[in-house]
């Protein structure tokens, strides 16, 4: 009886603190989301403003931005790129009335705004940002509704019940964790953290790659660091590549991926896009195209996946392998580093290893 009530009363303690952590996370979440969004439309407003007294408005915009660009990454980071700033002012010029915007707070963030900056049409753009802020939309679920056309099948279809379940079907696993914030590298630029600093990953990933970033600086000829989950920006998305060099022997970017556990076709194409993204966001004229490797944290075949795009030269394929470590190299060393880990973490390994 006694044992009981101590058990009811744990209980109900654990769910209470649970619950005050839940809350003040939540409530963090919600301020630094506004603090954001309304930084960015206060940017992007003061530049559409400025534009306006520019006698060639097109041409001094660009020039403006550029010249801003260079002066605040430099002092605040690269949140404030070319593109960001870009960004800024649209996000100002499709919702002039801040009012609009701020009605769906504190649901939104500035992933959210980014993908409604796509959406040419106005009543399908008020649309998607009510929807996702009544609805609770993580960003992912967003942009996945909005790249399938969510809101012209629903208007169209007779049998909308059918349609909603089976979008709530598929996004069902991108609305999990939605309050990651300390997890979120967008957060972590507005609020002057490096984005390679550790706690945007998980202990174990973050350890490997420490390791993996020195152990390529020792053991690879010719290596130079040069960013850790370094941030790549499309029109349609933020990606995160996990380790960049630049070797100076091959005179080429070299990108690592690496992987918690097995490696899947859909991570080979992410590497072979950071590739063919990087060729073209990054590449200079007289460097050699760019190198990426694939790593797994298990032990298997595929533990480490070189990929070279854009029907390179054979001879330049062959040369840059005796520049990097071998595979079994790599695989040794990502053992060693998980060994390493788990004696520091027993409770770790005891769990079964899995990484949160």
């Amino acid at each position: 009886m006694g044992k009981n009530l101590m058990t009811d009363e744990y209980n109900a303690t654990l769910i209470d603190i649970k619950n005050i952590i839940f809350q003040s996370r939540d409530k963090a979440y919600k301020v630094i989301s506004y603090a954001t969004l309304d930084t960015y439309w206060k940017i992007g407003k003061r530049i559409f403003k400025e534009e306006q007294n520019g006698k060639e408005r097109a041409a001094y915009g660009e020039n403006l931005i550029k010249i801003l660009s260079a002066e605040l990454t430099k002092e605040y980071g690269k949140g404030f790129s070319e593109r960001n700033l870009r960004n800024f002012r649209k996000f100002y010029v499709l919702f002039p009335d801040k009012a609009i915007w701020q009605t769906c707070l504190p649901n939104l963030n500035w992933s959210h705004i980014c993908s409604l900056l796509r959406v040419s049409d106005e009543a399908a753009r008020l649309w998607y940002m009510k929807e996702a802020a009544s609805e609770g939309w993580s960003s992912r679920t967003l942009d996945r509704n909005i790249g399938t056309q969510y809101y012209y099948r629903l208007l169209q279809s007779p049998q909308k019940e059918k349609v909603i379940a089976e979008m709530k079907e598929k996004t069902a696993e991108y609305q999990k964790n939605k309050f990651e914030l300390l997890k979120s590298p967008i957060i972590a630029e507005f609020l002057g953290f490096r984005t390679e600093d550790s706690f945007v990953e998980s202990d174990l990933e973050a350890a490997i790659l420490s390791h993996i970033r020195d152990f390529l600086m020792e053991m690879g000829r010719g290596f130079a660091f040069v960013a850790r989950q370094q941030h790549i920006v499309t029109d349609t998305q933020d990606y995160y590549i996990d380790l960049v060099f630049y070797n100076i022997e091959l005179k080429c970017y070299v990108l690592i991926d690496l992987k918690m556990g097995t490696i899947t076709h859909q991570d080979v194409g992410q590497i072979d896009m950071y590739v063919r993204m990087y060729d073209e966001l990054k590449r200079k004229e007289g460097d050699n195209p760019t190198i990426g490797i694939l790593l797994c944290s298990e032990t298997s075949e595929d533990i480490a996946r070189y990929s070279v795009l854009h029907d390179n030269d054979r001879l330049f394929m062959s040369k840059y392998l005796t520049y990097l470590p071998t595979k079994e190299q790599l695989r040794t060393e990502i053992e060693r580093q998980k060994d390493i880990f788990y004696m520091q973490h027993p409770q770790e390994k005891e769990d079964g290893g899995e990484v949160q």
